[in-house]
């Protein structure tokens, strides 16, 4: 099983980015997708989480609001749509998928994909 995240990159204070994470099948031991972040010299933290199954979300306190993750079944993706970006939001972001359900402890998630860079500048 393989998670591949992608749309990462370079924005302005203010701007949008839409993280995508694909699996390359169905993780049928999994049933919540979570998205991570680590800043340069920080601890990896949670962003956001998804049922694969009912589709609740799950966010951290400081990234509700301008971050909404979502998810599509049929083609096995879940999507990170960031708005307001600061600079603070600036680190590679990492898709995990877990099954104890909607957790922000990443030792909750068995796979993870290879993290996507996001560097949004003042």
């Amino acid at each position: 099983v393989q998670l591949q995240a992608s749309g990462g990159g370079l924005v302005q204070a203010g701007g949008s980015l839409r993280l995508s994470c694909v699996a390359s099948r169905r993780i049928y031991s999994s049933n919540v997708m979570g998205w991570f972040r680590q800043a340069p010299g920080k601890e990896r933290e949670f962003v956001a989480g998804v049922s694969w199954s009912s589709g609740t979300t799950y966010y951290a306190n400081s990234m509700e609001g301008r971050f909404t993750i979502s998810i599509d079944n049929a083609k096995n993706t879940v999507y990170l749509q960031m708005n307001s970006l600061k600079p603070e939001d600036t680190a590679v972001y990492y898709c995990a998928a877990g099954a104890y359900g909607l957790q922000s402890d990443e030792r909750m998630y068995n796979y993870w994909g290879q993290g996507t860079q996001v560097t949004v500048s003042s």
